[in-house]
């Protein structure tokens, strides 16, 4: 049984600085690579990763295990071809060795990531992180702050928001008092720490790549979903201005809002629905039953939160034996609601009944 000691070097350090190719395995082979490594940049971690490997293989060979120690390099040029290369120099150490398991050696966040890959490929049994151990002074304060710099997705992460922050100050302060200055630009901070915490910023990515596959795909739902966002738009118009019709309470005023914006955002949920179903219809020439039940139950949730929020909204200030005229009403909202949405389902049943079950229902 072998071990295989596995330094990894994912942006390919040592390559560029030795104009070794990979991979680089055997004890005096790495332990070369080591003199060549720190003659080039003496100040380098990757020297303390080699040595770090070199030291779990003699103490895994003190023990009596068959251990093989090998440097593993990535590419500059991108992070897929670098684990690309790091997964193709694997096999080839597996080919030729032929080890039952690994042990990894890695000096930062970024050569974790390789950690998978080979554990795709091999059993890992240990992961060592190589910390190296700075003296508190102020060369040493300089030197991270050096590293740090030449980070630019830290740069970007933490620099950009910090110095919009330090620039809004003295404008904030000219014009508010210094109470307010502060809680705007700590609000600003926090809103950019979310904004990259969260994920936000990758989500907004991948609806702009959504967003431009529908375009060069031509499908109806691009202008269906465009109508939807005008009609949502004009029903959150309407249900403010129902809002400043209504005085009383917080709680009548947020039923108004609701009463007086959700037909548009019904006919915009509608609208939206409407179009994934004729893309469906194009695309497969045979329609699921949920897009096809997509529209009528969008249809019917809106006409019973508008049955809802009409009877609150009528109750409250409709006073005398009117009062009861909001409960018939309410009534036959529910009901025309029950009765779209059943003829959702019915259409869909006679659909299905005459186009045959598609691939995916057949699977279900």
């Amino acid at each position: 049984m072998t071990t295989l000691v596995c330094c990894v070097d994912r942006d390919n350090e040592v390559g560029r600085q030795t104009g070794v190719r990979p991979p680089v395995d055997g004890w005096e082979a790495v332990r070369s690579l080591v003199v060549d490594v720190g003659l080039a940049e003496p100040e380098s971690t990757g020297v303390n990763s080699l040595l770090e490997a070199l030291r779990v293989t003699r103490e895994l060979r003190d023990e009596g295990v068959d251990a093989v120690v090998a440097v593993l390099s990535g590419s500059s040029e991108s992070a897929i071809t670098a684990d690309r290369a790091i997964a193709a120099q694997i096999e080839t150490l597996i080919e030729r060795y032929e080890p039952s398991e690994a042990v990894i050696v890695i000096d930062s966040v970024e050569d974790e990531r390789v950690v998978p890959i080979v554990e795709s490929r091999l059993r890992v049994d240990a992961v060592d992180r190589v910390v190296v151990r700075q003296a508190r002074d102020i060369e040493s304060t300089y030197y991270l702050l050096k590293q740090f710099l030449a980070d630019e997705e830290l740069r970007t992460t933490v620099l950009v928001p910090l110095g919009i922050g330090l620039l809004l100050i003295p404008l904030l302060l000219a014009w508010f008092s210094p109470a307010v200055a502060i809680g705007g630009v700590a609000a600003l901070l926090g809103l950019g720490i979310l904004y990259k915490g969260l994920g936000i910023d990758e989500l907004v990515g991948s609806l702009s790549a959504w967003g431009r596959e529908l375009l060069y795909s031509g499908r109806v739902a691009v202008v269906t979903y465009v109508a939807a966002a005008g009609l949502a738009a004009v029903g959150l118009f309407v249900g403010v201005l129902g809002v400043s019709d209504v005085g009383g309470s917080e709680a009548l005023a947020a039923v108004a809002f609701v009463h007086h914006s959700s037909p548009w955002l019904a006919v915009a949920a509608v609208t939206a629905g409407t179009g994934r179903l004729l893309d469906e219809l194009i695309a497969a020439e045979t329609v699921r039953t949920p897009y096809i039940n997509l529209p009528f139950g969008l249809l019917s949730l809106g006409i019973v939160v508008r049955g809802f929020t009409g009877y609150v909204f009528e109750t409250e200030l409709v006073v005398g034996a009117a009062v009861f005229a909001p409960v018939y009403r309410l009534v036959a909202y529910i009901l025309a609601g029950v009765v779209v949405s059943l003829v959702g389902v019915r259409l869909a049943g006679l659909l299905e009944a005459r186009t045959g079950p598609t691939a995916v229902d057949r699977q279900r």
